[in-house]
C-alpha cells in the first residue's frame, strides 16, 4: 500500500496537526501577556524574557519536528526551501521591506502544512543572517516568519478552496504582520518609557516599511504565485511513503 505523506501523518498523529498551530498561538500570547512590568518573571527585563521563550519554543518545534513521522526526502525538501527563501532575500537586503522570504515561505506552509511552514520559515530566517548578521532579533524573525507559514497551512485546512485573490490578501497582511511582530520587540527591547505614545510612535515610524513589505509580498504573488504553487504541488505528489503491510 503507498500513500503519500500528508495521508499518512494525518492517520498517524491528526492531533498534532491541529495542536501545533495551536501551540503557536499560545507562545505568541504568552510573550504578548509577558509585557507588563509588573509581571517580570524571576526579575527579569521584558527583552531576556520574551528571548528566553523564543529560543524554548524554537527548540521544542525543531524537537517535534525531528520526531514526527516525515520521510527524509520530505526533509531535504524543506530544507531546499528554506535554503532557497534565505538566498532570495540577500539580494533585496537594499531595499527597504521588500524581499520575497514572506511569500516564499507563505506558499510552502499553503502546500506542505503548517509545521513544513513553520520550519521553512525559521530556516530561512537562519540562514539568511548568516549572511545579513545575526543578532538578538534572529529568534525573533525565526519564530515571527514561521508563524507566517504555520497559519498558511492553518487556512489551507481550514478553507481548503481557497482561492488567488483570498491567497494574495493573505500575503498582503502578513506584510504588516510580521513588521508588528518584529516592532513589538523593538519597543520593548530599544525604547523607554513603555508607554502607549512610545508605542504608536514606534508602530507609526515603521508604517512605509510595512507597506512596502505588504505590497511586495502582493507583487511576487502576482508574478510568481500560480507557477511556484504548481511546481511545489507536483513535488509534493511525488513525495511518497512506502507501507508494506506485514
Amino acid at each position: 500500500m503507498v500513500l503519500n505523506s500528508d495521508t499518512y501523518n494525518n492517520q498517524a498523529n491528526p492531533l498534532m496537526k491541529i495542536l501545533f498551530p495551536f501551540s503557536l498561538l499560545v507562545i505568541l500570547g504568552l510573550l504578548f501577556a509577558s509585557i507588563r512590568q509588573d509581571s517580570f518573571l524571576l526579575k527579569q527585563g521584558w527583552g531576556l524574557l520574551s528571548a528566553e521563550i523564543i529560543v524554548i519554543a524554537l527548540a521544542f518545534c525543531y524537537w517535534g519536528f525531528e520526531k514526527s513521522r516525515i520521510s527524509a526526502r520530505e526533509i531535504s525538501f524543506i530544507a531546499v526551501l528554506g535554503t532557497i527563501a534565505a538566498v532570495s532575500r540577500v539580494p533585496f537586503a537594499a531595499l527597504p521591506g521588500v524581499q520575497p522570504v514572506t511569500f516564499i515561505v507563505i506558499i510552502s506552509g499553503y502546500v506542505f502544512g503548517s509545521r513544513a511552514g513553520f520550519m521553512v520559515g525559521s530556516t530561512a530566517a537562519l540562514v539568511s543572517n548568516l549572511f545579513l548578521g545575526q543578532g538578538p532579533w534572529t529568534p525573533w524573525q525565526m519564530f515571527v516568519w514561521g508563524l507566517a507559514g504555520a497559519s498558511a497551512g492553518l487556512i489551507k485546512k481550514i478553507i481548503p478552496k481557497i482561492g488567488t485573490r483570498s491567497l494574495i490578501i493573505f500575503c498582503f497582511c502578513w506584510g504588516y504582520l510580521y513588521g508588528w511582530i518584529m516592532n513589538l520587540w523593538f519597543w520593548t527591547a530599544f525604547v523607554q518609557p513603555l508607554s502607549w505614545k512610545s508605542f504608536v510612535l514606534t508602530y507609526a515610524a515603521s508604517f512605509w516599511y510595512e507597506t512596502f513589505h505588504a505590497v511586495g509580498n502582493v507583487i511576487f504573488y502576482l508574478l510568481l504565485g500560480t507557477g511556484f504553487i504548481e511546481i511545489l504541488e507536483r513535488f509534493r505528489r511525488k513525495l511518497k511513503i512506502e507501507i508494506i503491510d506485514e
